[in-house]
């Protein structure tokens, strides 16, 4: 709705906007859902539906971000016997051998937020109490700031899970409820990519910096803080295209995909205040007109 309004505030300094000058909103479904550009922003880039400046709405507490992290996302896979609660040495204890993996992990694969961000997430084996779970997963998501760190950190995972399955068998191996875990780790485990390899955006058109910070007054993203990511990654490369991520709010204050998340009513209005700002300066400059 703050989008709109300032859609809305602009239009009325300047009439040419939507007459000489286009304007096109894109709501997509699947952002960051892991879709992989299925569906959402990548189709709609690749069918052209781009601008000469491209601002994807996301908390960066109003300060144009001219990059975007990408993602990949790492499944540890269990997949062994069973066991009743009476006999638990019998199965493959997968809650056992997860948890230890998830803990070595997020030891092994610690870095400075620079390089990326480590996300050691959902852990599922079962919900009884009585019960030996022989299957289960464990998902990393891994973001990284260029193709050369991402790649660097698709070696990483794999090599620090061997490291952690072999750690787990020598942990467990003279344990009375988890020696058999302990022999068959490596057999019962398994490494699947869900995403990888993806985009990531570095923007540095000089046009694009000058209008938003010298004509629109929005300050940048300072170049020591670390990215975030989000869909602006389908932009990188597009020819001819300045591309940002700007919004209200902040992803860890405003607690971003989490209970309580929410925004205020005056980092809304300032944000309409930005977007009523961009598009004048925007068709005031002739380098933006089609």
């Amino acid at each position: 709705m703050a989008l709109l309004a300032g859609v809305r505030a602009a239009r009325a300094l300047r009439p040419a906007l939507g007459r000489d000058i286009g304007v096109l909103i894109q709501a997509v479904a699947g952002e960051e859902g892991g879709a992989m550009g299925v569906f959402g922003t990548r189709p709609l880039v690749e069918r052209g539906y781009v601008g000469r400046l491209n601002v994807f709405c996301e908390p960066t507490g109003m300060r144009f971000l001219p990059r975007s992290t990408a993602a990949m996302t790492a499944r540890i896979v269990v997949e062994g016997e069973d066991a009743v609660d009476d006999h638990p040495a019998a199965g493959h204890n997968a809650s056992v051998l997860l948890g230890f993996l998830a803990q070595h992990l997020g030891r092994a694969l610690d870095r400075p937020s620079a390089e990326g961000a480590v996300c050691v997430a959902g852990l599922r084996t079962g919900t009884l109490h009585n019960r030996v779970y022989g299957r289960g997963s464990l998902l990393l998501n891994l973001s990284y700031g260029s193709a050369e760190a991402g790649r660097r950190l698709e070696r990483d995972v794999p090599a620090a899970l061997d490291d952690g399955l072999v750690a787990f068998a020598e942990a467990f191996a003279g344990t009375t409820l988890f020696a058999r875990t302990a022999a068959d780790a490596r057999a019962v485990t398994r490494l699947e990519w869900l995403k990888r390899g993806l985009p990531v955006l570095d923007d540095r058109d000089p046009w694009g910096y000058a209008l938003l910070r010298d004509a629109a007054g929005i300050e940048p993203w300072p170049c020591d803080e670390p990215a975030f990511t989000c869909d602006a990654i389908w932009m990188s490369g597009v020819p001819g295209a300045c591309t940002v991520v700007l919004g209200p709010g902040d992803l860890a204050a405003n607690n971003a995909h989490a209970d309580g998340e929410f925004v205020r009513a005056d980092e809304l209005a300032e944000f309409a205040g930005a977007v009523a700002r961009l598009l004048v300066a925007f068709t005031d400059d002739t380098n933006g007109r089609p």
